[in-house]
């Protein structure tokens, strides 16, 4: 009922474009849910193959523990899981203007403006991503395992992660539901961010409660890499924000975009060759504000104290609240 009333709404306020988008959300989603099963029925099905059935009871235990462990919601989100057709659940096309480092808003009615927007089939992501690109916007399409809508439906398990090595499956569904704990609206790089330095906590306090020091010592190696890269992407984002402000000829701009992409490049060759600014937006919103939050952590105490407080912030206005976490550790 929720998401039928959820659904006349949006058609009320959307417009005759708009609501083809809505549909495929909507549906989409729908699907995703109507393909869901109860784990424990999973598990208890002899068709059900062995390797699968190990993977959702490590995912039962990851969601026991987040719960128990680290004051995540106690609903149905990830009690279920489905089985789907492709690589990933959605598809997210960013886009940002070729000469700044801001990500294109999306809007929607309740939950507001964010940095990206979905869509359950990749060629849909790829013909509006072409649309943007012909309107001269920088574009990046990501593949998603998993999303959160926030409480307003008990999220399953996908086939799109299950997978996964247990500590990037604690991470994925830590992260989900730290979601459904904290929402700023029009906020994706507060939302994201928060939800990184949830997911870092909990795979760490995971990983300790099961003594598997080896596999916590090789998270904590790959997450030292995430955060130089991160770092090094911030840096750039810095110094072609410079670079835009100062309204040179498009030509010396564009000069200046080639000469730190390539910068960027030298030092992680995975990264696009051509400079794209939407790239450099797309890994912003998931690790700007990460050391603001640990800060913020380090000095609450407790998981519970630290999302009072960042309820208490996300609640604010946003000019209030940047400059407190602008400030680093």
């Amino acid at each position: 009922m929720r998401w039928a009333l959820y659904g006349v709404l949006v058609v009320l306020l959307a417009g005759c474009q708009a609501i083809s988008y809505y549909s495929q959300a909507i549906g989409g989603h729908l699907r995703v849910l109507s393909s869901a099963r109860p784990v424990e029925a999973w598990i208890a099905d002899p068709a059900t193959p062995p390797d699968l059935k190990r993977r959702l009871e490590t995912a039962r235990r990851i969601r026991e523990f987040a719960t128990r462990s680290l004051a995540l919601p106690d609903n149905g989100s990830y009690l279920s899981y489905a089985e789907l057709d492709r690589a990933y659940v959605v598809w997210n096309v960013f886009a940002a203007p070729a000469f700044s480092v801001e990500p294109r808003q999306e809007c929607f009615p309740f939950t507001g403006c964010v940095s990206y927007r979905g869509f359950y089939a990749e060629e849909d992501a790829r013909r509006h991503a072409e649309k943007l690109r012909q309107a001269g916007n920088d574009v990046h399409i990501g593949g998603v395992p998993a999303y959160s809508t926030l409480g307003w439906s008990d999220d399953p398990l996908l086939s799109t992660f299950i997978r996964y090595p247990d500590a990037q499956l604690a991470r994925l569904v830590f992260h989900e539901l730290a979601h459904q704990v904290v929402y700023a609206k029009n906020d994706t790089t507060f939302n994201e961010s928060f939800a990184v330095a949830v997911e870092e906590e909990g795979v760490r306090r995971w990983l300790e409660a099961e003594n598997r020091s080896g596999e916590l010592e090789a998270f904590r190696d790959g997450q030292a890499r995430k955060r130089e890269f991160a770092a090094r992407v911030s840096e750039t984002r810095e110094r072609l924000a410079e670079v835009y402000r100062k309204g040179l000829a498009p030509e010396a701009m564009l000069e200046h975009k080639r000469a730190e992409w390539e910068k960027l490049r030298a030092a992680y060759p995975g990264m696009p060759a051509e400079p794209n600014n939407a790239v450099l937006a797309s890994i912003a919103v998931y690790t700007e504000l990460v050391p603001s939050f640990e800060r913020l952590l380090a000095e609450s105490g407790s998981l519970e104290a630290f999302y009072a407080r960042v309820k208490a912030l996300a609640a604010t206005e946003r000019s209030s609240r940047d400059p407190l976490l602008a400030r680093r550790p």
